[in-house]
């Protein structure tokens, strides 16, 4: 027995949450339900583009650079809003532990932040 989302309806949520969070802000750990906890020190949110929505996920379909970073931390997580500042927090995940160190350049390749639906029934 399969249970989850059906492939297009599964592909047709991802696709109109990310019209709306369109902007990517890091944190040191989880961002809790608000999205504001562990926030990084580096608060500037990247707009991130993404790819349609195919078996049940997305990822950015451009780079996202953070430069000059003002802080020496790890950035384990990530959530996305619906402005560069204030908005709405939709949701967040997590990215793989990155350690930055003052005055370095971090970034997320094309491709490597990814937004998957969940179970999928096959």
């Amino acid at each position: 027995m399969a249970l989850g989302w059906s492939t297009t309806e599964a592909n047709e949520a991802i696709d109109a949450l990310l019209a709306s969070y369109t902007w990517v802000k890091l944190h040191t750990g989880d961002p809790g339900a608000a999205g504001t906890a562990n926030a990084a020190s580096n608060t500037t949110r990247k707009q991130a583009t993404w790819s349609a929505a195919s078996s049940g996920a997305s990822s950015n379909t451009g780079t996202l650079t953070w430069t000059s970073v003002p802080a020496s931390e790890d950035y384990t997580h990530f959530s996305l809003w619906t402005a560069s500042t204030a908005g709405t927090f939709g949701f967040s995940g997590t990215v793989t532990a990155n350690a930055v160190t003052t005055g370095d350049t971090f970034t997320i390749a094309t491709g490597d932040l990814d937004i998957v639906a969940g179970n999928i029934a096959a």
